[in-house]
């Protein structure tokens, strides 16, 4: 399940992962608020959360992510993740070299410190 993080400004987009992530949280809540956002602002920052309740990706999830993120390759200006799970981690690191903004991970205990970051 994915729910949007409230409160951020009006060039950032934040949400949080709970359970496990389908495709269908992607199709209906993250992707029309990208792309909402992209319709109204050339760059965008986001903020992704995966806290201790996030149990994993549906495959068809980790897909739709590629294909948001490849498709707007170049408009991402800020991205911070936000886990303490070492595969996820490692996996944006090793994304954010081909990503053209700042990318950023912190721990689930720094979420404060990513909202500041993302929102400066």
């Amino acid at each position: 399940m994915i729910e949007k993080i409230p409160g951020l400004p009006d060039n950032v987009l934040g949400f949080t992962a709970k359970g496990k992530v389908t495709a269908d949280d992607y199709e209906s809540v993250i992707i029309p608020a990208v792309e909402e956002l992209f319709s109204r602002k050339e760059k965008a920052r986001f903020l992704y959360h995966l806290g201790a309740d996030f149990t994993g990706f549906e495959a068809a999830a980790m897909w739709d992510d590629t294909k948001l993120g490849l498709k707007h390759l170049s408009g991402w200006e800020k991205m911070a993740v936000v886990s303490d799970i070492d595969w996820i981690l490692a996996t944006v690191k090793i994304f954010g070299l081909v990503i053209p903004g700042h990318v950023r991970m912190f721990h689930n205990g720094e979420l404060t410190e990513a909202t500041r970051w993302i929102c400066e």
